[in-house]
């Protein structure tokens, strides 16, 4: 209702039914789903439903900037599996929130984002200088799923349903809802919130013949493999995939996007691209089954590069949730269209009566890899300067990343050195790999620690250029106590870019304006400002210990690492930033 409308007397609830308000009706529609944890900075559109959260439970996560608010959301639904709630003041609030928005969509992370809005009778007035006031929704439309607005109180159920049907139906992903301050404080007379079965489709199967159909190929093949997403890790599916690997006996390839390792199978699980393993795996396979991924750039369609060479009639079998995705970037032999955590056992119920023997390069491809890594950790890390060498950094820290631990990333040339050099095999990890924003991963890591319940570490591994973006959000890993050691390799630049300027103009033909900054930046003492553990490290052989002491603790810790900076920008040539020219391979089949 507007608020110069008048309001149709009450009726009398029913049995069945009850009077609540607005805000507390939208609480039990988002806990009908299982979702009890909400992040935002309340404003008076708020205030109330804040109140509530509190009072049923919830876990209410206020950050310090409306951007970290939606990277803490998406933190959290991919910890979670479920989508999550984001809440935004109006005007400023939700304009600063709407780039996470945009993260969202092409990460594929389904975040609700509500954002409160002045009534509608003062919206809709002629008016010039009205105050934390923007025209908002349709400034959202394409940066979401769904953009709407609760219009009239008895709206609520079927715009929050419609959202959450939206946000995970298909490619999952963000959708804005708009909440006018009319109709916060109106009442309502419902029933008992719908359980998610009872109003859209839930974890659909895929079609019986297809599963059939793929099944076979499996059966015939020479060389199978299995190529997972990120969805797997967002689902939860881990289990069933691994069920499906095994008997099928096959090989794992992650994407870059994908890159938890399912417990019980890491050891034959590879990553593409950035393994020579992984180069003969993909040569010699001749039926993929493609799970949760877009098939997109990072992995070269599935037609080019790698998969260029050896079998290059192989069979693909996709297991998509997208219907319009099927065939978009490569074609598709075999399309078996629904949900992952329906349409996997499927699949393997079909292969239960024949499983497969182990591929006979299996062993020998896990021992590769092994001798790999090994041989990463052990090579000459001498760097000019004596300032650690950032593949040396990486090794250190994942080496001590306990084997249960969140892995949260970010940055540029850390995460490329990241991708070599990683020791740890993760059974989640949250980076921002589709939209390559820098910033996310402290938000990141602050709403995947909150989803898992606070219980497991997290090893946050960054660069310093990347941390500065929302070191504000130190307040909230102390406000909850997170598990969490951040580890931050220090070169007081943008090292990725200063490498983009040797690339572009050769060494000393610039003085590589804007990419250089401070020297004296120490983020051990920062985070004692904040009222956290922290430790400043120069020696390689004294980081492990330093992680390792500091999960022992119980508390959250900052350790500064001062890294090479002409190692970490690839040298002054450029040219040793490791598997770079793979990564290039990347953009636009390699084009940029």
């Amino acid at each position: 209702m507007y608020a110069d409308e008048k309001s149709p007397a009450p009726k009398a609830p029913s049995a069945d039914r009850r009077t609540v308000k607005v805000y507390e009706r939208i609480l039990e529609l988002f806990e009908a789903e299982g979702i009890k944890t909400v992040f935002g900075i309340p404003d008076p559109n708020f205030v109330h439903l804040f109140v509530a959260a509190e009072q049923r439970g919830w876990d209410i996560v206020t950050p310090h900037h409306e951007l970290a608010t939606g990277f803490m959301a998406e933190g959290w639904a991919r910890l979670k599996g479920k989508p999550a709630l984001a809440i935004c003041t109006l005007g400023p609030g939700i304009a600063l929130a709407s780039g996470s928005m945009m993260d969202a969509l092409v990460e594929n992370c389904p975040v609700i984002f509500l954002g409160g809005q002045r009534a509608r009778v003062t919206e809709r007035r002629v008016r010039r200088g009205r105050i934390q006031f923007i025209q908002q929704e349709d400034l959202f439309k394409n940066s979401v799923k769904w953009s709407t607005s609760i219009e009239y109180a008895d709206q609520t159920d079927e715009i929050i349903r419609h959202a959450l049907r939206v946000s995970q139906s298909g490619t999952p992903g963000p959708v804005y809802i708009e909440y006018p301050s009319h109709v916060i404080q109106a009442d309502l007379e419902v029933p008992p919130a719908l359980p998610p079965s009872a109003y859209r489709l839930y974890e659909p199967g895929a079609d019986g013949e297809m599963v059939a159909k793929a099944a076979e190929l499996i059966k015939n093949a020479e060389c199978p493999i299995i190529l997972t997403g990120h969805a797997v890790q967002c689902s939860r599916a881990g289990a069933k995939v691994k069920e499906l690997a095994e008997l099928m006996g096959c090989p794992v390839l992650q994407t870059s996007g994908g890159n938890a390792f399912i417990e019980g199978i890491e050891e034959r699980t590879f990553p593409y691209l950035f393994a020579e393993v992984g180069d003969e795996i993909v040569a010699k396979s001749d039926v993929v089954v493609s799970i949760g991924t877009e098939i997109g750039e990072p992995i070269h369609y599935g037609r080019g590069f790698l998969w260029a060479e050896g079998n290059t009639d192989r069979k693909w079998i996709s297991i998509e949730l997208d219907a319009e995705a099927i065939g978009q970037n490569r074609p598709i032999d075999v399309p078996l269209v629904g949900d992952l955590r329906t349409v996997v056992p499927q699949l393997s119920a079909a292969l239960k009566d024949s499983p497969r023997a182990e591929h006979p390069d299996l062993a020998r491809w896990i021992q590769e890899d092994k001798d790999r890594l090994a041989a990463l950790a052990t090579q000459d890390f001498t760097t000019p300067s004596g300032r650690m060498h950032t593949g040396q950094w990486v090794v250190e820290a994942t080496k001590a990343m306990p084997k249960n631990a969140i892995h949260a990333r970010d940055g540029g040339g850390t995460v490329i050195f990241t991708w070599t050099f990683l020791q740890s095999k993760p059974h989640d990890v949250v980076w921002n790999q589709n939209f390559g924003c820098l910033g996310t991963g402290l938000p990141y890591a602050v709403g995947a620690s909150i989803a898992d319940g606070r219980q497991r570490p997290v090893l946050f591994t960054t660069s310093d250029s990347a941390f500065l973006y929302h070191i504000g959000e130190l307040e909230v890993v102390e406000r909850f106590n997170l598990p969490m050691v951040i580890v931050v390799a220090v070169d007081n630049a943008w090292g990725l870019e200063v490498g983009v300027y040797k690339r572009t103009f050769g060494h000393g033909n610039t003085n590589e304006p804007g990419v250089h900054w401070s020297k004296s930046v120490r983020f051990d003492q920062i985070a004692e400002g904040f009222g956290i553990q922290g430790k400043y490290v120069e020696k390689a052989e004294d980081l492990g210990p330093a992680i390792t002491e500091a999960f022992a603790s119980g508390k959250p810790a900052v350790i500064h690492v001062p890294i090479d900076p002409v190692v970490n920008h690839g040298g002054n040539e450029n040219l040793d930033t490791p598997n770079y020219d793979r990564f290039r391979t990347w953009y636009a089949e390699g084009t940029q």
